[in-house]
């Protein structure tokens, strides 16, 4: 099986923490070369150095704010001077919780820039590279909720679907050029965004965060939470050569607990 990334290189979405930097290790494993993008420069500096790196590899950062779009466009513009990518990671932490009947209009506004607006402004700032080389992989890690909305994330699940049916549209464009554009549909995962999550529960119903997350557990069938690695590992391999006639669908990485097909 084709895993190897030697001389690709990857621009990685959210990746300071959780599943964009779970992604960016497993990249880094199989030979990419990273670039981490993230609104912290300090503590990407820091991460920079702890992806896995040979001779041959070399790791970088990009310091942005999504809802800045023309800024983002400038930003990006200008390390496309110096760096061309195969891989792009559309990740970005998702909007805040609460029933959709009292979402302000603004939650939708900015929620819809940060996550389809901002994939489309580089899809399309990256894709002629990848066209040029016959070969490209834009993954975006979006929600179990494209199958089956979750309760008291109103916000979340209409911008996750509509990111879903953006991809899908894209898949569809992008791949007589080699092209592949994929989902990945995280479930339960170990990040600060569950812990919130967790914690929010908690708050409303009146259990104790362990009780709460002791429920989550159960309705999975594995009877856990997932490990970010294990989520950036299936990044990885649709990233990855090995993953050439994939193109178009949505990966739930959530331990059996969605029921739908």
């Amino acid at each position: 099986m084709n895993l190897n990334l030697t001389k690709k290189n990857a621009l990685v979405c959210g990746g300071s923490r959780g599943i964009g930097l779970a992604a960016a290790i497993e990249l880094a494993e199989l030979g990419a070369n990273i670039t981490l993008v993230a609104r912290s420069g300090d503590h990407l500096a820091e991460l920079v150095h702890r992806l896995h790196r040979d001779s041959s590899q070399e790791h970088d950062f990009l310091v942005a704010d999504f809802s800045d779009t023309r800024e983002l466009t400038k930003r990006v513009k200008t390390l496309l001077l110096q760096k061309k990518y195969h891989i792009l990671l559309n990740n970005t932490g998702g909007p805040k919780g609460g029933p959709i009947l009292q979402a302000e209009t603004e939650e939708f506004l900015s929620a819809f820039n940060n996550h389809v607006v901002v994939a489309q402004l580089l899809t399309r700032l990256l894709s002629p590279f990848m066209i040029e080389e016959g070969f490209g992989r834009i993954i975006n890690v979006i929600s179990t909720s494209v199958k089956e909305p979750i309760p008291g994330l109103g916000v979340s699940n209409t911008i996750r679907g509509a990111m879903a049916s953006w991809a899908k549209t894209m898949a569809g464009e992008l791949g007589r050029h080699g092209i592949t554009v994929n989902n990945v549909l995280p479930g339960y995962t170990d990040t600060q965004r569950l812990s919130s999550i967790i914690e929010a529960k908690a708050a409303k119903s009146g259990k104790t965060e362990e009780e709460v997350a002791a429920e989550m557990k159960a309705a999975v069938p594995l009877g856990r939470f997932a490990d970010p690695l294990e989520t950036g590992a299936v990044i990885a391999f649709l990233s990855s050569p090995a993953a050439s006639y994939v193109n178009g669908i949505n990966v739930p990485v959530d331990g059996g607990r969605t029921r739908s097909l």
